[in-house]
């Protein structure tokens, strides 16, 4: 709804604006956190910070618009998870890893919250998050810092504040023995996911992590793709991930199973992988691959001032500064085998793992999905 217009601006001008010159438009929202950027050339940077602060403002929020970007946002749930078996599988596994803290509920939204979300409600959650002291602007580029900054005191600072918005108080309660669930969708290809919970960003064990899951899923040579899918031949893909929010986090993985594979052979084998982590006798070699490909990445991930934007509010919201590179680098470079094998032990033991299986419907689900009533197919 934010770029359906506002007091001042018909619907969509505010994307058709920045785009006439030549800019990039755009807004994504995460377990934590929701981003509006735009990314443009310098000269037209006082018009951004004039947008950005007349939808914040003036932003129409109407039943039209309500109505519009309901099916815009159902739309995107259906592609993205309800027709999608990774999409179902990752939903359904979030849900199953956090049993109390609001990081199980999918960030678009369960489809029921979204068909019954009222205008009353949207305007609420506008006044409540949107404020002027709940938000964070970052610029990065070639710009003149005093007359931006100035620009965005004039714009943003007669701006009402509110209430600091209360965060929920939930602690996600230490899991004590495996998740199970079963998905059913009509895959030719099932789909295996784990996951466990894992420490939050920032986190002493975090750059230890990130190095286990580089070892395991970075790439074609990879742990798990090495054995799931080029040598065993178990599975078409496997990958993974450690994911860092600010309240918690998880360690997931995914494989997409052969046709003609068990999906508990795929299973067996990740977890032997895993396993393997975590009884350390990790080479130094193999090490030193994942903590540089690690670097190369952060230092790849830096290199646009979108990208630059991006770290500078992130951290900001997340620490309330923001670290030195030298300081992230160096927590990198200081990861031991030893340190890798005793996370893995630590956050990756069987108790603690939630496991779901995307698999084709029973076949005598199917036939009744398929008969006519009176039993005739």
């Amino acid at each position: 709804m934010m770029f359906r217009g506002s007091k001042n601006l018909p619907p969509e001008a505010h994307s058709k604006l920045i785009e006439a010159r030549g800019g990039r438009v755009n807004a994504f929202t995460s377990r934590d956190v929701t981003v509006y950027f735009a990314d443009i050339s310098p000269e037209h940077l006082p018009l951004v910070i004039e947008l950005e602060a007349e939808r914040l403002r003036n932003l129409d929020i109407s039943e039209e618009s309500l109505a519009s970007e309901r099916q815009v946002v159902l739309e995107e749930r259906r592609l993205r998870t309800e027709d999608n078996p990774q999409g179902r599988a990752f939903e359904a596994l979030l849900a199953l890893a956090f049993q109390a803290h609001p990081y199980r509920h999918p960030t678009i939204g369960w489809r029921a919250d979204v068909e019954a979300v009222t205008v009353a409600a949207s305007q609420a959650f506008f006044e409540r998050y949107y404020a002027a002291n709940n938000l964070v602007v970052a610029v990065a580029g070639n710009f003149d810092e005093a007359d931006t900054l100035g620009q965005i005191r004039e714009q943003f600072g007669p701006l009402p504040k509110g209430e600091p918005p209360v965060r929920n108080p939930t602690t996600e309660p230490e899991q004590s023995g495996e998740r199970r669930a079963v998905v059913h969708f009509p895959v030719r290809s099932p789909v295996f996911a784990v996951a466990w919970q894992a420490p939050e960003t920032g986190h002493p064990d975090s750059a230890a992590l990130d190095v286990a899951s580089t070892m395991l899923s970075g790439g074609r040579t990879s742990r798990l793709y090495r054995r799931l899918v080029y040598n065993d031949e178990l599975a078409l893909s496997a990958s993974g991930y450690y994911w860092e929010l600010a309240r918690g986090g998880v360690f997931y993985g995914f494989a997409g199973v052969r046709p003609g594979v068990s999906i508990e052979d795929v299973e067996a084998a990740f977890f032997e992988e895993v396993a393997k982590l975590a009884s350390g006798g990790l080479s130094e070699a193999e090490l030193e691959k994942a903590k540089r490909k690690l670097e190369v990445s952060l230092l790849g991930d830096l290199a646009t001032s979108h990208a630059q934007a991006s770290r500078l509010g992130g951290d900001t919201i997340a620490f309330g500064r923001v670290r030195p590179l030298s300081e992230r680098l160096a927590s990198i470079r200081g990861v031991s085998a030893a340190d890798v094998a005793r996370v893995a032990a630590t956050y990756l033991p069987r108790k603690k793992r939630s496991v779901v299986h995307v698999l084709p419907p029973p076949p005598e689900e199917t036939a009744m999905r398929g008969a006519a009533p009176g039993g005739r197919p």
